[in-house]
């Protein structure tokens, strides 16, 4: 899997931009903190970055070994290869979605008063930290309070709200956020790249746009259009789904209630992705709004719709996309959302 087999190797090939330049600050900087939370949705590299960063704190030629100024693993050194085999002693992953109780967490407490064993320090990369229970956190907060000098804590999450606060006061949060859709396209060109592959910007885009913000997701829909031989921009429409989508902005614009739902019943029929389909228009709505009130200076986007009709498409979507839940027909939130903008525009 492109995904697996492409994963970055060092801080240069993390491909959140920002997440990037802050690891490499923290890794610079002249103290070295002890706790991470590492936030952000899934598919968006937090794993990776842990496990990067515990190569690079236990690398034997950079910085940390006093061999040279770089603060990046050198990914040759024993050190180096042994965690990316997940082989190293002082590198422990915990899933804390199947190991979050209380004696989980003790038994990982225990493992910080043994010296490394191998490395510099001994990282404990805790993944899917908030379903740790309440007991399993209080036990954690002790040693977070006064950790070891030789112990570095990663925890990644995907519900921050679920972490109490305690905890994160402790940590420096990494916050992962969105996959930008630029990042996404870099990272596909990394993948094409050592697939001695090509593809079209406009497939790129298209990929990036589908991904739902995930790195993971992007390499997933790039693998599987290659194993299809896919390499037209309208045969990786019709493959994912989406074939007509771009233009549905400009025909809710004629307002043309009939040429509107004729369009969706088509999208339908075609096998469409109405929640993806909403996700774009609420985003291209978004942008067009920011562009509307001067928060956007640059935007490929343009539209005849006021900025009171894109507000209340805005609402209307967001209603139809909490409705996706729970519909017996997948096509009918929209349409009702479509119908309902026509006749509010009708009485305004």
């Amino acid at each position: 899997m492109f995904y697996l087999k492409y994963r970055p190797q060092t801080i240069g090939e993390i491909d959140n931009t920002r997440v990037k330049e802050l690891l490499r600050k923290i890794l610079e900087s002249d103290t070295l903190p002890h706790a991470f939370l590492f936030v952000g949705q899934k598919g968006t590299g937090k794993t990776s970055a842990a496990r990067i960063f515990a190569k690079a704190i236990n690398c034997l030629n950079n910085k940390f070994a006093k061999k040279t100024k770089s603060t990046e693993p050198c990914n040759e050194c024993k050190n180096c290869r042994s965690i990316k085999n997940s082989s190293f002693t002082d590198v422990l992953e915990l899933d804390a979605a199947s190991n979050r109780g209380i004696e989980e967490i003790k038994n990982l407490i225990r493992e910080t008063a043994f010296f490394p064993m191998a490395g510099r320090y001994r990282v404990f990369i805790i993944d899917e930290a908030h379903m740790i229970t309440r007991d399993g956190f209080n036990a954690l907060l002790k040693t977070l309070e006064e950790p070891p000098d030789s112990a570095v804590f990663i925890l990644a999450t995907t519900n921050l709200e679920k972490v109490p606060k305690t905890i994160q006061s402790r940590c420096v949060k990494v916050n992962f956020g969105r996959a930008k859709k630029q990042d996404l396209i870099d990272m596909l060109k990394r993948i094409l790249k050592h697939e001695n592959k090509e593809y079209e910007r406009s497939i790129l885009e298209l990929i990036a746009t589908h991904a739902e913000n995930s790195f993971r997701d992007a390499a997933k829909i790039l693998e599987e259009l290659i194993f299809q031989k896919i390499v037209q921009k309208e045969e990786a429409e019709k493959f994912l789904g989406i074939r007509g989508k771009n233009n549905i902005l400009e025909i809710i614009e004629s307002s043309d209630t009939k040429k509107t739902l004729l369009w969706v019943e088509e999208f339908n029929d075609a096998g469409g992705d109405f929640k993806g389909l909403i996700e774009d228009l609420l985003d291209q709505l978004r942008e067009l709004l920011l562009v509307k009130k001067g928060a956007v200076q640059e935007s490929e986007l343009a539209t005849k719709l006021s900025t009171q009709e894109i507000m209340l498409l805005i609402k209307l979507l967001m209603e139809a996309y909490q409705s996706l839940r729970s519909t017996p027909i997948e096509s009918l939130p929209l349409e009702i959302a479509l119908v309902e903008f026509y006749n509010r525009n009708k009485k305004n």
